[in-house]
């Protein structure tokens, strides 16, 4: 197979600097604000952007220095296969996230929710749309019994190198 590669289209900006204590999905880090910066030659892109409340951001977890297919999540003690889980070391360690867009100016997406480390590069941004994203799941898998717990947890390295 031919190899893939990828641009960033911007970088964001966040209260996160280090992986330990980062909040470990958006719906546990209600109100942390944080920005995305768009380089310039995609302006254009963003145009419209506005008229939507949340976005869909794809990143590249640049920070991730190793690959693991069975993974112990943050809220689970046992292992499991990482497609299985939102784990950050992945082949390709592509992360995704639903962040509240809360302005534009220029270049900049101001955005809270935001469960990113400051400096990720952002590889796209979809606008989210109830009628496309809201899927009613009948099955949740290992960690429909551990939700509960998901305000509570937050990074504890476990995935650096």
């Amino acid at each position: 197979m031919d190899k893939i590669s990828f641009h960033p289209i911007g970088v964001i900006h966040s209260p996160h600097k280090k992986p330990v204590g980062t909040p470990i999905q958006p719906t546990a880090a209600l109100g942390i604000q944080g920005h995305i910066e768009v380089i310039p030659e995609y302006i254009e892109g963003i145009k419209d952007l506005d008229e939507f409340s949340y976005i869909i951001l794809l990143y590249h977890f640049n920070q991730v220095q190793k690959v693991s297919l069975t993974v112990t999540p943050f809220l689970d003690s046992k292992p499991h296969g990482v497609f299985a889980t939102r784990a950050p070391t992945r082949p390709n360690p592509i992360g995704l996230s639903i962040v509240h867009l809360t302005g534009i100016d220029k270049n900049i997406l101001y955005i809270e929710d935001v469960d990113i480390l400051d400096g990720t590069p952002i590889l796209d941004i979809k606008p989210y749309i109830d009628n496309f994203d809201v899927r009613s799941s009948e099955k949740q898998g290992w960690i429909k019994s551990k939700i509960v717990e998901l305000p509570k947890k937050t990074d504890d390295g476990r995935f650096l190198s």
